[in-house]
């Protein structure tokens, strides 16, 4: 039986050693300033280039394809979803067609398509052009509302806009937002916005892989999020009870069927209100912020190794959710705006059983903006011990004992 090849797209190079690890082929699409030496020891091919551009990937992706002729195509990174799902559709590998890939990255498209599809599990939205369309949805569904971009990442640029005398300052921030560079901005664009009615209460992800149609809730993830809706740490399991657990598990299983998703993994977020379970956003990729490995440690469940080597055949369809194991979570560093003078404690916060990892983005003479986004965290503690209430205690012990200090300069406060 000749070897079979698995095209991934973007990604850690966790991706490429586990789909190896299941005796697969591994041609590697990626962007050239992306690609490592390490990868190149690992992979079979490797294609370089800005895959957002169909354009440009269109005819190399049919010449790889003749050369390699890959089985499959995946992606474990938002950016890669979209192409991904394009490349299935051009050469039939049976993945996520573009169609439903686009639903889950388009957020005014998804809840168009709910509003018939799904209403029970969506929200009004509409688009925003003007600001007396904003004042007209406020009139019209209450407030406060959400206004955020209908292409963003990583909570850059939502905006809660809690009453009338706050429509200036809201349309204004969305006018200087718009156009704006960002360390992704080549493949999430801030150009549209759109408007939402906030749910209020507390905050899940549903980690779930379909096999042929058939979804399997793996976890239920607890959120932990700032004020400005940027997430501070995950827990898992999530402490829900098990009636609004069940809604929960209901409503995205309810929405994957709305969307038409098919194949492979999904992280959904969803807030609990008065009302039921209403789904806030979703994507057809396992979850960031080392959600992956709170499910694996909490559950033994790989996702990113079934992500990339289950629609090859190598792997057993999950019938039902794996038993938990432990508890696991994780949480954010962070520290006072201004410029980093110190850091403090790391070595002895990596010591305690229990502790996976305490991961440090920021150094010496960096300097630590406001927490208005995922990319203003310094880094994350990952913990597990015998339930979720424990590993978050323990987290939460360790975070405390990175110290990172940071002084304002003197001519930034006159």
């Amino acid at each position: 039986m000749s070897r079979q090849y698995v095209l991934i797209v973007g990604g850690r190079i966790e991706n490429v050693r586990k789909a190896k690890a299941q005796g697969l082929g591994v041609v590697f699409l990626q962007r050239p300033e992306l690609f490592l030496a390490e990868h190149a020891a690992e992979v079979d091919a490797a294609l370089l280039i800005d895959y957002t551009r169909w354009d440009v990937l269109e005819p190399l992706i049919t010449a790889a394809h003749r050369v390699y002729g890959f089985t499959s195509v995946t992606t474990t990174n938002e950016a890669g979803v979209e192409p991904a799902a394009r490349i299935s559709d051009l050469l039939g590998l049976g993945g996520v067609p573009h169609e439903v890939a686009l639903l889950l990255r388009d957020k005014l498209s998804m809840r168009r398509h709910l509003e018939s599809a799904a209403p029970h599990v969506t929200v009004a939205a509409k688009e925003v052009t003007d600001r007396a369309g904003m004042e007209e949805f406020g009139a019209e569904h209450g407030y406060p509302f959400i206004v955020k971009p209908i292409d963003g990442i990583a909570s850059l640029g939502l905006q809660l806009v809690e009453d009338e005398g706050q429509l200036d300052d809201a349309w204004a921030t969305l006018n200087r937002l718009r156009g704006v560079d960002h360390q992704f901005a080549t493949a999430f664009p801030i150009d549209r916005f759109l408007m939402e009615e906030f749910v209020d209460g507390p905050e899940f992800s549903v980690e779930a892989f379909t096999f042929d149609g058939r979804h399997v809730i793996v976890s239920v993830t607890e959120k932990l999020t700032s004020d400005h809706f940027v997430e501070l740490g995950h827990v898992v399991p999530a402490r829900l009870a098990p009636g609004a657990a069940q809604e929960v598990e209901a409503c995205v299983t309810t929405f994957l069927d709305a969307i038409g998703l098919g194949q492979g993994p999904s992280h959904t977020e969803v807030r609990l209100s008065v009302r039921g379970p209403r789904v806030i956003e979703s994507h057809n990729r396992p979850g960031g912020d080392r959600i992956r490995d709170l499910v694996e440690a909490a559950y033994g469940f790989d996702v990113e190794l079934y992500t990339v080597a289950w629609q090859s055949g190598t792997l057993p369809p999950l019938t039902a959710r794996p038993g938990l194991r432990q508890g696991a979570a994780t949480r954010f560093l962070s520290a006072e705006p201004g410029t980093v003078t110190a850091i403090e404690g790391l070595a002895e916060a990596r010591e305690p059983e229990g502790v996976l990892d305490v991961a440090l983005s920021a150094h010496v003479g960096d300097t630590v903006q406001p927490l208005r986004s995922s990319w203003d965290r310094l880094g994350q503690v990952v913990a597990v011990a015998e339930d979720a209430d424990a590993a978050l205690a323990l987290c939460e012990k360790t975070c405390a004992a990175v110290v990172i200090r940071t002084e304002v300069p003197a001519d930034a406060t006159e």
